[in-house]
């Protein structure tokens, strides 16, 4: 069974209708916190995230299996049954299991589970104690419910591309996006929160289950946490300051003679410390830095005299000085230099799995640490329909002769390898 023998949410039965990112994020995080979740998949396509790659997974032999990168990233410590819930006999089965679950996650278009009776009101009518977590692009209420979304549109409308990126003007200016699903992870995140917030109700209050209306919309503009308080309380628009923070100064990418390093002096006395480094206390002494708020204010006179004394030395040598003398700075990285991190091996951050087609499978591990129930085992994301006969054997108690039956009306699809 996937899941930690001793996991916090051990015990605890997950339905997952959801597909592509926000959705299964939300579940890979139960997963991973020991509940057993059961992905349900559409017979012969499978999670569009299946598609989409390269890069792809290659099998045992060398040769590129349909499983990508993108659906690796979100499906651990999961089993996945092929179940198809336009039909009658496939809603059935998705009756059943809600009934034998404690939670069901669903990221379709608002109202399309009410057609096929899989909406949260018919399926907790069946199990009352069911926490039923939809998540959707703008929320089930409000003028844009009906309408789709990907996370490039969220970023844009919820003000974080007018964030990101160079000023106008700026070589590279102009609102950019961030660089990975931020609002599919973000929603996900908060879809998890309140999933486990739900379940404690339930069982240490005495409480019923509950229908739980996540919207990237909502959690992508909630998470603008600062940024949004600005414009709350200046009813300014925030400007965009590339590598540099709009608060702290200085804050941001410095050139050396070799490449580029990141330097955080976050209050007065860390400035302090970093222009006697530098070879420049005057600077803060100089009225006009000398205080945080006084060096925002006077950031474009502040900033170029740093840059030139970066210029003189080597990144290594830079951030071999800022470590001594206690100052926050860091390289900046690209994947292969994070993976090759010893601090990344120290914490034991990738973990190698077995997986269906391939021996050695590497995923980024779980950031939660416990004590005393640690997460400390992970069972590969699995293949299109893999468990499709454990599970409906297993909790349907249903026989060979009628999943033979659903398999040939194309209902059902067992043991897939990928599609």
């Amino acid at each position: 069974m996937p899941g930690v023998s001793d996991a916090p949410l051990k015990g605890v039965r997950v339905l997952d209708l959801s597909r592509v990112f926000s959705g299964p994020w939300a579940t890979q995080l139960i997963g991973d916190l020991g509940a057993e979740v059961v992905k349900v998949e559409q017979p012969g396509r499978g999670d569009d995230l299946r598609r989409l790659g390269p890069p792809f997974l290659r099998d045992r032999d060398g040769g590129e299996t349909a499983e990508s990168a993108y659906f690796l990233s979100t499906n651990r410590n999961k089993r996945s049954i092929a179940v198809d819930l336009s039909t009658p006999e496939g809603q059935d089965i998705v009756r059943g299991l809600a009934r034998a679950s404690d939670v069901c996650v669903e990221n379709f278009k608002v109202g399309n589970l009410a057609k096929y009776g899989l909406d949260a009101d018919s399926l907790r009518q069946d199990n009352p104690r069911l926490v039923y977590c939809s998540i959707t692009a703008f929320g089930q209420t409000g003028p844009y419910r009906h309408r789709a979304g990907y996370d490039t549109l969220l970023q844009a409308m919820c003000g974080v591309m007018s964030l990101t990126g160079n000023p106008d003007g700026e070589p590279g200016g102009g609102p950019t996006k961030v660089g990975f699903v931020l609002s599919d992870l973000l929603s996900g995140m908060y879809a998890a929160l309140a999933i486990v917030a739900a379940l404690y109700g339930r069982d240490a209050r005495g409480g019923g289950g509950q229908a739980i209306d996540i919207s990237m919309f909502d959690a992508q503009l909630a998470a603008l946490s600062h940024q949004a308080m600005h414009y709350l309380l200046s009813g300014e628009n925030p400007k965009r300051f590339g590598s540099a923070a709009p608060s702290v100064v200085p804050s941001q990418r410095f050139a050396c003679s070799d490449g580029h390093i990141i330097l955080v002096a976050g209050n007065d006395a860390q400035f302090r410390r970093l222009c006697q480094l530098l070879g420049r206390p005057d600077l803060a002494e100089d009225a006009r830095f000398a205080t945080n708020g006084a060096r925002v204010r006077n950031r474009a006179t502040l900033i170029p005299e740093l840059e030139r004394v970066f210029l003189g030395r080597s990144k290594a040598e830079w951030l071999a000085s800022l470590e001594e003398a206690g100052l926050v700075a860091g390289p900046i990285n690209d994947l292969s230099d994070v993976f090759a991190d010893p601090h990344v091996a120290a914490r034991d951050t990738v973990v190698r799995v077995r997986h269906a087609q391939a021996d050695d499978v590497p995923l980024v591990r779980s950031p939660m640490r416990f004590s005393a129930t640690p997460l400390d085992t992970y069972t590969a994301p699995p293949t299109h329909g893999q468990h499709t006969d454990d599970v409906l054997t297993g909790l349907l108690g249903m026989q060979a002769a009628e999943l033979d039956a659903l398999e040939a009306r194309g209902i059902i699809a067992r043991s897939g390898v990928g599609s």
